[in-house]
């Protein structure tokens, strides 16, 4: 068995090779663009219900509080956006069916996070990131060479992603304003999603990745939650 360093140095010498299994067919890059375009120009719609929606709306919410949690809601917001473009990336690059059936799966979980926080961010008077198209074509390229380096890798890219998303959104719960349930309901259902994605990746052979590639995401993705915080 390949170790992680070991899977991936590999897969780098053999790179040229590795654009044959990349390349498809002018349709799916008319749908990834088409969902690139649904994704950060067009209202989202979710296929499961809202978590929040059993939960009444706190009218008495402070404008302090109000902002916290529009400003983590967006930056939960601009984290699903890139979640559409790692996946559809990766689905792109996959290998076998299997895998990509699975991205699109995840995908489609991930798109109802995506509605349900843009749905939260309305409630709460908050915009999304004026970055987001920036940030999902940053996220689709990284997608694109995770993809490219084979499906151990692009599981083991999943894994690392989910456990420190997992992370971020526990830190997120410790942060929302107690009176702030609407926002703690789908934080918590986001976070439920996003252990059970890992899992099955890590379950599906993914990889552990080196050190410096999890630091380097941790580094990219604290860059992004601090601008999204504002912008």
């Amino acid at each position: 068995m390949l170790s992680g360093n070991n899977a991936i140095q590999t897969a780098l010498r053999e790179g040229p090779r590795l654009c044959s299994y990349s390349m498809k067919s002018l349709d799916d890059w008319l749908v990834a663009a088409d969902n690139a375009l649904r994704t950060v120009a067009a209202r989202s719609h979710a296929g499961r219900p809202n978590p929040s929606a059993a939960v009444p709306d706190d009218a008495a919410l402070a404008e302090t509080d109000k902002a916290l949690a529009g400003a983590l809601m967006r930056v939960n917001h601009v984290g699903e956006v890139c979640a559409q473009a790692l996946y559809q990336a990766q689905a792109l690059t996959a290998r076998s069916d299997e895998l990509r059936r699975e991205m699109d799966r995840a995908a489609r979980e991930e798109g109802d996070h995506l509605a349900w926080t843009e749905q939260r961010l309305e409630e709460l008077g908050a915009r999304p990131s004026l970055l987001n198209p920036l940030w999902y074509a940053g996220a689709f390229g990284i997608g694109l060479l995770a993809g490219r380096l084979g499906d151990r890798v692009s599981l083991g890219f999943v894994v690392e992603t989910e456990r420190q998303v997992e992370q971020h959104l526990a830190g997120h719960l410790d942060r929302l304003p107690g009176a702030d349930r609407r926002s703690r309901a789908i934080v918590e259902q986001m976070k439920e999603d996003e252990r059970r994605h890992g899992d099955a990746a890590e379950a599906a052979g993914g990889i552990g990745l080196p050190l410096p590639v999890r630091g380097a995401m941790r580094l990219a993705a604290r860059l992004m939650t601090r601008t999204a915080h504002y912008v």
